[in-house]
């Protein structure tokens, strides 16, 4: 008699490895802190710690200083690269629920 079956475990990470990886926050300091801060939610909870993991299909919000940042998790990494490495990481929702295009910001011309 076989025993119940296990669905494999959907790839993780950390929290505070997966800002600093996309390149949100500078440091891996101060994603952590971020976190901790509460600034942070997954899927709409209160991330508190800084290990909290993430998965792909995630949606993560960042509450920064001058503005708010939604972010659905696309893919995880095991180290931080470039920039548009990390971009490859997330798709940025706004607050309607619609995918932003980032070659069109004005804020990059």
């Amino acid at each position: 008699m076989a025993g119940p079956t296990t669905e494999p475990a959907a790839p993780r990470q950390r929290l505070d490895k997966w800002l600093w990886h996309a390149r949100v926050a500078r440091t891996r300091a101060t994603a952590a802190e971020l976190a901790a801060s509460g600034y942070v939610r997954i899927n709409g909870r209160r991330a508190q710690q800084a290990a909290k993991p993430v998965s792909m299909g995630d949606i993560v919000t960042i509450a920064l200083p001058h503005r708010v940042r939604v972010l659905e998790v696309l893919g995880l990494s095991q180290r931080r690269g470039s920039f548009s490495d990390a971009s490859k990481l997330y798709r940025e929702i706004d607050s309607d629920g619609a995918t932003l295009d980032r070659q069109s910001d004005p804020a990059s011309d």
